[in-house]
């Protein structure tokens, strides 16, 4: 277990059904260390209503809580899956509104990296997701809100191992840029 501050924090942003979950869980498994879930996945399955914006502020801060809690198990990464500018993009889409608990956070809990998702996946309908037709409009709205917090970011895409692949070799250029 290394200290907090000494582990490279990893977010993956991207639009629905775009394998974020899958892509958390094989890279934590890949580096031999841990990951966070969605968090909303689970809450939303279980509150038997439609959400309204404080649930979605209960579960960016869940969210958050769980990060800090698995980062004491981590080795060099972390790999959340999901974070605040997804919940940022999400409050202001359905809602019109940036709650202020995200936008405290936001910038403070800035991830070392970005992998963001394309939607060159086909989409994989479940009761949870709403936006089968606007993935490439989140997409571009991720990217501009990671540019707007200057994040460091790497587009993912392919299929597959392809897909993983591809993250591997992006955190290893990234974690040797630090090296430099």
């Amino acid at each position: 277990m290394e200290e907090k501050n000494s582990i490279i924090r990893i977010a993956l942003i991207g639009p629905e059904s775009t394998a974020k979950s899958a892509l958390s869980e094989a890279l934590a498994k890949h580096f031999n260390t841990v990951w966070v879930p969605e968090y909303s996945r689970n809450y939303l399955s279980s509150i038997n209503r439609k959400y309204n914006l404080d649930d979605i502020i209960l579960i960016a801060k869940e969210q958050l809580k769980q990060e800090n809690e698995l980062i004491k198990n981590a080795n060099k990464f972390i790999f959340a899956d999901t974070e605040l500018i997804i919940s940022k993009v999400w409050c202001l889409d359905v809602f019109n509104v940036y709650p202020e608990f995200i936008s405290d956070n936001l910038v403070k809990n800035k991830y070392d990296l970005y992998l963001l998702t394309c939607p060159d996946l086909p989409f994989v309908k479940d009761v949870l997701r709403e936006n089968p037709h606007r993935r490439d409009f989140f997409f571009d709205w991720y990217l501009k809100e990671i540019n707007n917090i200057n994040g460091k970011y790497f587009i993912v895409n392919g299929v597959g191992e392809e897909r993983l692949n591809n993250c591997v070799e992006a955190i290893n250029n990234f974690t040797t840029s630090l090296r430099k």
